[in-house]
């Protein structure tokens, strides 16, 4: 019978608002005895798990290399998410101040769980547990901060707050955003909602988007997800998605936006099938210059239409009138007076998004 343990800490109790966390030490060779770390995925529904990048091998490596090394420090505490399960016991010593409760932190060991079960899971430290983990050392000592989360949606928000000020993958930070709940700073809240839209159309299986927008869950994606993102995003605070946005709150109808965007982009893949189907370095269609100018076409094309009204608003005709102008995968862009490019020389910036939406639109007009 596997073994059952508790592993018992001494523990410092601190109030911030209606929240408690837990500073604690524990020595880091026992962390994985309890702890999990939990990597961004989907199940078969599309429905998203996990919230930790992939590990680093190389600074793993470089970690482990230091702690094995003389005089070796890691100052900076790692972060747990707690389930119930962990409990805080106060000790009876007078306390000196309000907020600050000393105890003991009781963390219960069950060697026959399985990783996801177990009763910690690791927020921020990931590289350098795993560091210690694999360290030719007897014990490695750490500082530790814990909470009891409310469930996964909290651990994800504490997650993206945590890493706010590193250089956390933005690949990752678009995953985890549309199931996201609590304070977000504003430059991911705004992005919260596009995110949410950009999932659908990467997960449902009758989007033309299907698969095809690279994120953590669907690396075989070769459209970028920022590239998507911008277009959604563009539309929605200034184009044919506003209609579905509620200004006030930042909320939407998800559903009639995303379909929308399928009937119009499903449109484009019908006009363009082959250049839908390579990658951005043989095609421009799926390069970022190529989904920025065509959202702002769908902008144009369909503003003030509803989702339902699109069928019959004969776009197909529309787009298709563009195929004289477009130079997809072969032949020039003549973007303007003087200024004719090979069909791979247009750059996803600003000046030549700008320039490509221009011509598209001046010839639907």
């Amino acid at each position: 019978m596997a073994d059952k343990y508790e592993v018992r800490v001494p523990a410092l109790e601190v109030k911030q608002g209606n929240r408690r966390i837990y500073c604690f030490a524990v020595d880091g060779k026992k962390l994985h005895d309890f702890t999990t770390v939990s990597r961004v995925n989907r199940d078969d529904d599309g429905g998203l798990s996990g919230y930790q990048r992939p590990e680093v091998l190389s600074h793993i490596a470089a970690i482990r290399r230091y702690l094995e090394s003389d005089s070796a420090m890691l100052p900076n505490a790692i972060v747990l998410a707690f389930d119930s399960r962990v409990v805080f016991k106060p000790s009876r010593a007078r306390r000196t101040v309000d907020y600050a409760t000393s105890g003991e932190l009781v963390i219960p060991v069950d060697e026959s769980l399985d990783e996801a079960d177990k009763p910690a899971l690791l927020v921020d430290g990931q590289q350098r547990t795993a560091a210690i983990r694999d360290a030719d050392i007897a014990e490695f000592p750490v500082a530790a901060v814990g909470f009891i989360a409310d469930g996964a949606e909290e651990q994800r928000s504490q997650f993206i707050l945590v890493n706010n000020t590193k250089p956390l993958p933005k690949g990752l930070i678009h995953e985890l955003l549309p199931d996201t709940t609590g304070y977000l700073p504003p430059k991911y809240k705004r992005r919260q909602l596009p995110a949410q839209v950009m999932t659908r159309l990467n997960i449902d299986t009758d989007s033309p988007f299907c698969r095809a927008i690279s994120t953590p869950t669907s690396p075989d994606g070769y459209i970028k997800d920022n590239s998507v993102l911008k277009m959604i995003e563009n539309s929605l605070y200034d184009g044919a998605l506003y209609q579905y946005r509620n200004p006030e709150d930042g909320t939407g109808d998800i559903e009639q936006m995303v379909l929308h965007l399928k009937i119009f982009w499903g449109l484009v893949e019908s006009t363009w099938p082959i250049e839908w189907k390579q990658i951005p370095r043989k095609s421009r269609l799926t390069h970022g210059a190529g989904i920025q100018s065509m959202g702002y076409v769908m902008d144009s094309l369909t503003e003030g239409k509803l989702a339902d009204d699109l069928p019959s608003a004969g776009l197909d005709r529309k787009l298709a009138n563009l195929s004289d102008i477009t130079a997809w995968m072969s032949g020039t862009w003549q973007l303007a007076p003087g200024d004719e490019r090979r069909w791979n020389a247009l750059q996803n910036t600003p000046n030549d998004v700008k320039l490509l939406t221009n011509v598209l639109l001046r010839s639907l007009r």
